[in-house]
């Protein structure tokens, strides 16, 4: 197979446009989940009591060296949180490039493949800085994809086997979060798959994804252990039993499935932008839905699975994760909160499955030379041009909102410096911090008085001069 060296300067070229993004969009200043994680863990960085509790696992152990580095040599800076999740990203592009290059997948599907992956519809991602950590989780899911792929096919390196023995343990224990449920569904499946398949292959052995299997159910038993001790507090859920909500309105279901779906073509941000009612929310989230059953036919009628098992690994992952969402986020009874451009990160993955399932659909009618399926060939660049439609349109939308990201952030860096003489009310709306609670406005007092005294982040250049 031919090898495209140049593929990976795609990745690196996507990274250097999220740093450029992120200069262009933000002021460095803390707001949102930094308030509480002020709070919670500085100015005692160091503190074993502030990590040694019984939900440590549900708290990304990553992310205290994160903090301890950020707040010794960067003075707690949010840029520098900002441009980590952007490393992440490029990680996960330069895995995604590796699979086309190693697979021979063509330059525009390739491009495909990047523009999603880069795409802005994750800017809340991107701008928050708290979630940098889930960006370098996704891109060790792929490698994770990406190893188990070439175990799968029969070509795999002489380390692959121990990798998928010791990689779910480091993920899920150290830096998934609450992504490991979709990340360990997403294995679960895909080791089932290998042993069913693997009793009639001599080339899969069951035995092998049997060891798999355990070595990633493990972690997660221990990751739920940990969340069992978890307390919740989530301003907004309504206290309602599942089964009555969904007798009661079953059509809210479909409809909160159908417009989380559809924000994997375009992000909330354009669509409150352009549509005036549900409609094009439906429509968009029905053509999506199909998209994802055309990739499963697609797999079964190629038999791809047989030959790489990565595009549908992707395809079950970005599916499951829309499920999930809907499951824990249903109670806020908002049915476009599955829209919300946090949860583009784990969307994408379905679309990432969809667009590489369609690519070897289309490779393998370019073998064949002969156009036995024209009609297939088309159904799938069709839909690789929705989603390069909706990453370019989320993108051209985000671009001309960002300089008014970057003087909101301003403003609110100033109300920062003089926050002494700033009531509650004005800090709970300007920092974006549980707005519905009387009780945000001190604590977003009390993060800024913890910031000011150790003269970190907005505090830093005063404290200079």
């Amino acid at each position: 197979m031919e090898q495209r060296r140049w593929y990976y300067l795609l990745p690196l070229a996507g990274t250097i446009f999220g740093i450029w993004y992120i200069r262009t969009a933000f002021y460095d200043v803390v707001y949102s989940d930094y308030i509480r994680l002020v709070n919670s863990y500085l100015p005692d960085v160091w503190d074993p009591s502030r990590f040694l509790v019984p939900d440590v696992l549900t708290r990304v152990p990553l992310t205290y060296l994160g903090r301890i580095v950020n707040t010794t040599f960067f003075h707690y800076s949010v840029t520098f949180d900002q441009i980590l999740g952007v490393l992440g990203l490029g990680l996960s592009g330069a895995v995604l490039a590796a699979y086309c290059n190693r697979r021979g997948i063509g330059v525009f599907w390739t491009l495909a493949v990047m523009a999603v992956t880069f795409s802005l519809g994750k800017w809340e991602m991107l701008t928050n800085g708290t979630g940098w950590v889930h960006f370098f989780a996704f891109a060790g899911f792929y490698y994770h994809y990406l190893v188990l792929d070439r175990v799968w096919a029969g070509d795999a390196r002489p380390h692959d086997g121990r990798t998928l023995l010791w990689l779910p343990s480091l993920l899920i224990l150290g830096a998934a979060g609450q992504y490991c449920a979709v990340y360990a569904a997403a294995l679960f499946l895909a080791y089932l798959f290998g042993i069913l398949t693997g009793r009639k292959d001599r080339k899969r052995p069951a035995g092998e994804y049997l060891r798999y299997f355990a070595a990633a159910a493990a972690p997660f038993v221990l990751y739920l252990i940990s969340n069992s001790f978890a307390v919740e507090d989530h301003a907004g859920m309504q206290d309602i039993p599942l089964l009555e909500q969904l007798l009661e309105t079953p059509l809210y279901f479909v409809r909160f499935l159908l417009k989380s779906l559809s924000s994997s073509a375009v992000g909330i941000s354009f669509a409150i932008s352009h549509f005036t009612d549900d409609l094009p929310y439906l429509a968009l989230g029905i053509l999506v839905a199909a998209a994802y059953l055309t990739a499963l036919w697609f797999q079964y009628r190629y038999r791809i699975y047989e030959r790489t098992i990565l595009p549908l690994i992707l395809i079950v992952s970005g599916g499951v994760s829309h499920v999930l969402v809907m499951l824990a986020r249903w109670s806020f009874l908002q049915d476009d909160y599955g829209m919300s451009s946090r949860y583009s990160l784990q969307f994408s993955a379905g679309v990432l499955g969809i667009v590489l399932t369609c690519a070897l659909v289309w490779q393998e009618e370019r073998k064949a030379r002969r156009g036995r399926r024209p009609a297939a060939c088309f159904i799938a660049a069709a839909f690789a041009c929705v989603f390069l439609a909706g990453a370019a349109l989320d993108t051209r939308q985000e671009l001309q909102i960002a300089p008014y990201r970057r003087i909101l952030c301003m403003e609110r860096a100033q109300i920062a410096r003089e926050f002494e003489n700033v009531s509650d009310d004005v800090l709970r709306e300007n920092f974006e911090y549980r707005t519905s609670r009387p009780e945000s406005g001190q604590a977003v007092r009390s993060a800024l008085t913890i910031l000011k005294e150790n003269g970190w982040n907005v505090f830093h250049e005063e404290q200079e001069r």
